[in-house]
């Protein structure tokens, strides 16, 4: 798993949000996930994660297809506030998803410590690549060069992920990695 150093390297000072240990306190998820959120943090990711917006509540407060989540971050498009969409955190077992506008839950990972450890690998690889750090194109302008060396890039970064999640890959429908993946240039 990721320290805040490592983080923050990729990232950027201010772009990394540690949790209270006052505001999970009364969460229901694994104690060393909560030490996580609270020494690790939570990132801003390309294309993922816009800001860190943490619940205070005790009780989860997002409303999902799989039943209520801890809210942890949220990502919205300012031209089009209706394409909203969180990450949030089950109780009891800690997985954490990506939640749809409409309140369809996407599994992303097994646990807050892959989450972070695969938004790390993520982030890291997209910010320092050529092709893909461009978080609102130049995909349109692609050469088919430049597509054929992205698409390598994707694939490479997939295996990357399978490894520290093999769970956020068995499926691709109700799986937020691998389709994400796969539509990053369509």
């Amino acid at each position: 798993m990721p320290t805040y150093d490592q983080l923050t390297e990729w990232a950027g000072l201010g772009q990394v949000t540690r949790i209270g240990r006052d505001v999970v306190a009364g969460w229901r998820i694994p104690e060393f996930m909560k030490s996580q959120l609270f020494e690790v943090g939570i990132p801003v990711a390309p294309r993922l994660i816009e800001r860190v917006v943490m619940q205070n509540e005790a009780d989860p407060i997002l409303r999902t297809s799989r039943g209520p989540l801890y809210r942890l971050t949220e990502d919205t498009d300012p031209h089009t506030p209706a394409e909203r969409s969180w990450f949030g955190v089950e109780p009891g077992t800690g997985a954490v998803y990506f939640v749809l506008p409409d309140g369809e839950a996407r599994f992303a990972n097994s646990g807050v410590g892959v989450w972070l450890d695969v938004l790390h690998r993520y982030g890291s690889r997209v910010t320092v690549s050529e092709l893909l750090s461009e978080p609102d194109g130049p995909e349109e302008y692609f050469s088919e060069e430049e597509e054929e060396r992205a698409l390598a890039e994707l694939n490479q970064l997939a295996e990357e992920l399978k490894e520290i999640d093999p769970a956020a890959f068995n499926g691709y429908e109700e799986f937020l990695w691998p389709a994400h993946l796969d539509r990053w240039l369509f």
